[in-house]
């Protein structure tokens, strides 16, 4: 009998599962076959709706950063302490949310879970909107949409988690990097076009607040322009999307990660990257403020966390080209030279300091912090791919099965990582609020130096024991 006889013939998967808005059964991105005729175009088509949705989340989760900055100039009468809550307390539910998303994504499927992690988002804002023209809006209700808002921050983990089925192991950190890298741009897009959108009559649904000075603004609008944009991105989602049913995951098959050592050693990393992206992104427009106050801060505030995004996208792509631990290791020790760099140029006695100094050290450092997140995201699936694999032969079933846990880890571990870095949000403006500027700087650098030490010792040196 011919050898052609002898051999089971191929099952093939049902094109139409890879339509839009359906549940694929069958997904091999690492046969090269497959990529290139289907699962590259599929992938490519979920990531470019994953992107925008993902933006626009970040948008709600930041909205607070300059919305809380006017309520006093219209009449609310909140103290400076109060106002800073509710820039912090966003970061605290998004970054407690996005611990819960983590899980929940694979548990709900990855299509469904963002068009309605999306449009869930609508409720915050429309409250938000009518919130801010009546300057007798109790505390506790400001405070309350402040948290709601801070779920928005939560899809970041549920996103990227997300794509990174889609792509294969040598695409991973290109296209997480664009993923989270775009999406970050929200925090930039927020900052820089809410300044102009309350000040347009046009736009406005309601009544403007009148400033001290006789102008009019209509804070609504930083919400109300939002509400239309996060329906039609769900939708999107909903029927533009797939369902992985490899990613369909139970928690008792997640949970797992909290016994894995490189689950928290990576999480100290991304502390390091996104915590430091995000809390700086936070903080920086009231350090503009109080330490070189000639400087106008819807200037210069949204041009480092645009800059940081950004380099997430490249990060990730050297990172593919490099190898991740290289490129975090060069991204904490010019995070911590950028830093030492800002303390330089800060006032110090009868030295005005230098604003030039100190904004081009600070973007340097929202640089680096964008190539670190990019990097880091790449080490993630290659870790536990390796270590999981290790010592089996490819093609055998207990390989199938270990190459599927090391997805499934991987996803929990992009989403956990994430949730915690999130808190960097709250804890970095914090530091600076009850620590003196220059001392909470050194104590960043510190930190980063610690990072390099794991990266180094865990992931780059030789005989590393997961070399990444």
């Amino acid at each position: 009998m011919s050898s052609a006889t002898q051999q089971a013939p191929q099952v093939l998967a049902d094109p139409a599962q890879y339509r839009p808005g359906r549940t694929i059964t069958q997904w091999t991105p690492e046969d090269p076959a497959f990529w290139h005729s289907t699962g590259k175009k599929v992938a490519t088509r979920n990531l470019w709706i994953a992107v925008p949705a993902l933006l626009v989340a970040f948008v709600v989760w930041q909205v607070w950063s300059i919305t809380a900055t006017n309520l006093k100039d219209v009449g609310f009468g909140y103290s400076q302490s109060q106002l800073f809550w509710l820039t912090a307390v966003p970061g605290i539910t998004g970054g407690t949310a996005r611990i819960f998303y983590t899980f929940l994504g694979p548990m709900v499927g990855q299509r469904r879970f963002t068009a309605l992690s999306t449009v869930v988002l609508v409720i915050p804002l429309l409250w938000l909107g009518f919130a801010v023209q009546d300057p007798d809006t109790s505390y506790t209700t400001m405070v309350a949409i402040a948290a709601l808002c801070g779920i928005g921050g939560a899809n970041f983990s549920s996103s990227l988690a997300n794509i990174g089925f889609f792509y294969p192991k040598q695409e991973k950190g290109n296209a997480t990097g664009i993923n989270g890298g775009l999406g970050n741009l929200g925090v930039s897009v927020v900052q820089l076009l809410t300044p102009i959108l309350i000040t347009s009559s046009v736009l406005a649904i309601g009544a403007g607040q009148k400033k001290a000075n006789g102008s009019e603004i209509y804070l609504q609008n930083a919400a109300f322009v939002w509400i239309p944009v996060l329906v039609v991105l769900a939708a999107a989602a909903w029927f533009g999307q797939n369902d992985l049913k490899v990613a369909s995951t139970p928690f008792r098959q997640q949970k797992i990660i909290f016994r894995r050592k490189h689950n928290w050693l990576m999480t100290w990393l991304y502390v390091g990257t996104f915590g430091s992206f995000i809390g700086f992104a936070a903080a920086l427009p009231l350090l503009i403020k109080t330490t070189f106050p000639a400087y106008p801060v819807a200037t210069y505030a949204w041009m480092g966390p645009a800059l940081g995004a950004l380099a997430r996208w490249a990060g990730g792509w050297i990172a593919d080209k490099l190898g991740g631990a290289r490129v975090t290791i060069l991204s904490f020790v010019g995070m911590g030279a950028s830093i030492i760099g800002v303390i330089n140029f800060l006032p110090a006695g009868s030295d005005h300091g230098s604003f030039q100094g100190f904004f081009l050290c600070f973007l340097a450092a929202f640089f680096f912090s964008g190539i670190g997140n990019g990097s880091t995201f790449r080490q993630i699936p290659v870790i536990f791919r390796a270590q999981h694999l290790k010592g089996l032969t490819e093609g055998t079933p207990r390989y199938a099965a270990a190459l599927k846990q090391a997805e499934i880890e991987s996803g929990a571990v992009t989403g956990f990582t994430a949730g915690i870095a999130a808190y960097g949000f709250f804890f970095i403006p914090a530091m600076f609020a009850n620590f003196s500027v220059t001392s909470a700087m050194w104590g960043f650098v510190a930190f980063y130096a610690s990072c390099v030490v794991v990266t180094w010792w865990f992931y780059a040196r030789k005989n590393a024991e997961a070399p990444s």
